[in-house]
């Protein structure tokens, strides 16, 4: 038995946020809970996800050929994982933050340094717990690491142009 229209978009979903977690795929999903999400992947894509070592959520290989979106995170294939993937494909508000986050050799920015840098580069005020997800994520993408100061607080991993940045639709 196939997939059903809305079990396939769901699947595009994690194949294009992974590596990712419950709480992001609740708010693509608009479910109400983590646990919503859960079962919802236990019983309708099980096959087609697992958890890696550290519990995030990510598409198998029959996935990503069921499915006609890019994965979230592209790397060489010599590349060893975890290291730093060759292009992300990330929503907009991702790709602005990583525009703007302190570069590796720079001091850490709290998420609120990052929101106003935010606004007065692209002149937007997303809120600051989408600014803080948008963080949050692109660290489990290995391009933006936590410093822990008073406060976590953010800067890129890696060098800005060692990334091709791809806005997801």
């Amino acid at each position: 038995m196939g997939l059903s229209d809305e079990e396939l978009d769901r699947l595009a979903d994690v194949v294009r946020l992974q590596p990712t977690k419950n709480a992001e795929l609740q708010e693509a999903w608009g479910m109400e809970s983590g646990s919503e999400v859960h079962g919802y992947l236990e019983s309708h894509l099980t096959d087609y996800y697992f958890r890696d070592d550290d519990s995030l959520i990510r598409a198998t290989s029959e996935a990503a050929d069921l499915v006609d979106v890019e994965p979230g995170v592209e790397s060489d294939a010599d590349a060893e994982p975890g290291g730093v993937p060759d292009t992300i494909r990330v929503p907009e508000l991702q790709a602005r933050v990583f525009e703007v986050v302190a570069g590796p050799e720079e001091r850490s920015q709290s998420v609120v340094s990052v929101l106003n840098d935010l606004r007065e580069t692209f002149g937007i005020d997303p809120d600051v717990d989408d600014v803080r997800r948008a963080l949050r994520s692109l660290e489990r993408k290995n391009v933006v690491e936590v410093v822990y100061r008073t406060v976590p607080t953010f800067r890129l991993a890696v060098e800005r142009d060692a990334v091709t940045v791809e806005v997801a639709e």
